[in-house]
C-alpha cells in the first residue's frame, strides 16, 4: 500500500482520483491509516459515502472489497462458508478408491481449499485492501455486534482451521444512510464523519472533476437547480450523485445548457418520488437560472 505522511497527502491522493474532500475527511482518512480505525461515514444517500471507499483504494493502490449489508444478513454471508458440493465430491472420491480414515477424511473436508472466503475474510486476508462495508444501518443488531468483534481485533476464529488475523489490517469504511440509529458501541471503535449536502463552489467543483465533457454553463446551471431542489421539503433531497446524474442525462441529450422545459422533462433523473417531482414542477426553474446568467 502507498505510504501517506500527512492529511494533506491524503487529499492530495484522494484529489488526483476526481474525489475532493473537506479538511475534516481528509484527517479522519489519515487517521485510519495511521490508526487503523474504521471511518464511519453517516450521511443522506448519494453524498458521496460509498464513493470514498472506491476513491481510497484507487489512491492507496490496494483492492477494493465490498459487503453490501442487508436486513437479515448474518455472519456465514459476510465472513466465510464451506463449499459443500465440492466437499461432497471428495468425499465421494475418496471412498471410490477405498480411503476408510475417518480422521483423515474429516481433516482433508475442512482444508483451506474448501473454505469459501465472504467479504470480511478476504479483506483480513488481502494485503493490503480497503474494506467497504455498506449501509450497516439496513443489518440488524446481531451483525452489528458480530462486526464490532471482527473490527476490534482484525481477527476471526474459523474452529476447524483456528485463528485467521490479518497481518495488515484491511482500511475500513463503513455507510450509514441513518434509517436507524446505528449502536453507540460500533461508532466508538471508528472515527466519525458526517456527510453533509456541499455547498454550491464546492459541487460545482465537483462536476467539473468528474465530468470535464460537460460544459462550464451546463454544469453551473444544474448545481444552481440542484441547490435550489435541496431547500424544498422534498421526500428525497437529491445528493451529489444525483446531480452528477442529472448533467450528464442532459449532455447525452446534447445540452449545453438548460433551460426550465429542458429541466422539468428530465426530472427524472434527479428526483425519484412523484411527490417530489410534483413539488418540483411548481418551481420557478426560470428565475433559477436567470441568477446564474453568463
Amino acid at each position: 500500500m502507498t505510504a501517506v505522511d500527512s492529511p494533506e497527502q491524503v487529499r492530495a491522493r484522494l484529489e488526483e482520483t476526481g474525489y475532493l474532500v473537506d479538511d475534516g475527511l481528509a484527517v479522519a482518512c489519515f487517521l485510519a491509516l495511521r490508526l487503523h480505525r474504521p471511518v464511519f461515514c453517516e450521511g443522506d444517500a448519494g453524498v458521496g459515502k460509498t464513493a470514498l471507499a472506491a476513491a481510497l483504494a484507487e489512491a492507496l493502490d490496494a483492492p477494493l472489497i465490498r459487503l453490501q449489508c442487508h436486513e437479515g444478513i448474518d455472519a456465514s454471508q459476510a465472513l466465510y462458508d464451506w463449499d459443500f458440493p465440492r466437499q461432497l465430491l471428495h468425499l465421494r472420491a475418496a471412498e471410490a478408491v477405498g480411503v476408510e480414515d475417518a480422521e483423515r477424511l474429516e481433516r482433508e473436508l475442512y482444508d483451506r481449499r474448501f473454505l469459501v472466503a465472504r467479504p470480511l475474510l478476504r479483506a483480513l486476508q488481502t494485503q493490503p485492501s480497503v474494506l467497504l462495508v455498506d449501509e450497516i444501518d439496513r443489518a440488524d443488531d446481531e451483525f452489528e455486534a458480530f462486526l464490532l468483534e471482527v473490527l476490534s481485533e482484525f481477527q476471526v476464529t474459523v474452529p476447524e482451521l483456528g485463528t485467521l488475523r490479518a497481518e495488515v489490517p484491511p482500511v475500513v469504511v463503513l455507510t450509514s444512510n441513518r434509517t436507524r440509529e446505528v449502536h453507540d458501541a460500533l461508532k466508538r471503535r471508528c472515527l466519525y464523519h458526517w456527510f453533509d449536502h456541499p455547498g454550491f463552489a464546492r459541487e460545482l467543483a465537483i462536476v467539473r472533476r468528474r465530468l470535464p465533457g460537460v460544459s462550464a454553463r451546463l454544469a453551473e446551471q444544474v448545481t444552481a437547480l440542484v441547490q435550489a431542489l435541496r431547500t424544498e421539503d422534498l421526500l428525497k433531497p437529491p445528493g451529489v450523485a444525483e446531480t452528477l446524474d442529472w448533467a450528464r442525462a442532459l449532455d447525452a441529450l446534447g445540452a449545453d445548457e438548460v433551460d426550465a422545459e429542458l429541466a422539468v422533462a428530465t426530472l427524472g433523473a434527479v428526483l425519484k418520488y412523484r411527490e417530489d417531482t410534483d413539488r418540483a414542477r411548481g418551481l420557478d426553474f426560470a428565475a433559477i437560472l436567470a441568477g446564474r446568467k453568463a
